[in-house]
């Protein structure tokens, strides 16, 4: 075979490769970063130690924290009243809720057992028990998404609770850790990163991080006291709508607001 030959045999064999080998190593886009506008603002009880949020038929529902302090509420948005609420027994620190059919799933901090409620009546029909702390829960229609402050979101079966599968989250390969509160929101789950102004933008197949939304300029304006537990946590969506809110700990506001791309 004549030296042409050969080289021309060489960059045929390396096309090939390098379009059928899986490619290793190879950084992914950067996420897009965003920036917000205020759209409208809400009351929010400034007591409100929030650990869980989502937004169904006109009504926030709201989770709340802290031993000896912690229930679910439902409240009215416009109004920021609270029209119904159940008290968890004080042994108990309230994390994350969501809505699946006609029931509504809480999970608890370090306890490891979680609540089932009539979502109507918010009456107690059951327990259920996972393994390590309970952060947040979403869901996609499909099955219930949760976190619990590690890189990795779990799955689980919306009507046994059992966990199907776990998913790691990543920007660039880098592991993202302290998800805390989520929301499903147009195909994407949105994730506070906790103690930071920070909500990531996650694909749900592949884990990876496609967006940092930061919302340091909406913590200056919360009114929330010095204290530093009083972080941003807070994510619901009407889908109807196409309203996004967010709130925090212990802030008096709740915020509706606009992503806005950064260049």
């Amino acid at each position: 075979m004549t030296p042409s030959r050969l080289r021309a045999l060489a960059a045929l064999v390396l096309l090939v490769l390098a379009t059928t080998l899986p490619v290793r190593g190879w950084a992914q886009q950067p996420p897009q970063k965003y920036g917000f506008e205020v759209v409208h603002i809400y009351a929010h009880d400034r007591q409100a130690f929030t650990e869980g949020l989502f937004y169904l038929n006109g009504f926030l529902y709201e989770s709340t924290g802290l031993e000896g302090r912690s229930d679910i509420r439902k409240v009215a948005l416009e109004t920021g009243q609270v029209v119904q609420t159940q008290t968890l027994a004080p042994q108990y620190f309230g994390e994350g809720i969501v809505n699946w059919k006609d029931r509504l799933v809480q999970l608890t901090y370090r306890t490891q057992v979680g609540f089932v409620y009539g979502l109507g009546d918010f009456k107690q029909h059951a327990t259920f028990q996972y393994p390590g702390e309970g952060w947040s829960l979403t869901q996609d229609g499909h099955r219930l998404i949760m976190s619990d402050g590690t890189p990795q979101l779990r799955f689980l079966d919306p009507e046994t609770l059992k966990e199907t599968g776990r998913l790691t989250v990543t920007d660039n390969g880098y592991p993202i850790r302290n998800l805390n509160e989520l929301e499903f929101v147009k195909g994407e789950i949105l994730a506070n990163i906790w103690q930071t102004s920070l909500i990531a933008r996650i694909d749900p197949a592949t884990g990876n991080v496609t967006g940092w939304i930061d919302l340091a300029g909406l913590v200056k304006m919360s009114g929330a006291g010095p204290d530093a537990d009083n972080v941003l946590n807070g994510i619901a969506y009407d889908a109807k709508g196409d309203r996004l809110f967010v709130t925090g700990k212990r802030w008096p506001k709740l915020f509706e607001i606009k992503l806005v791309p950064l260049k």
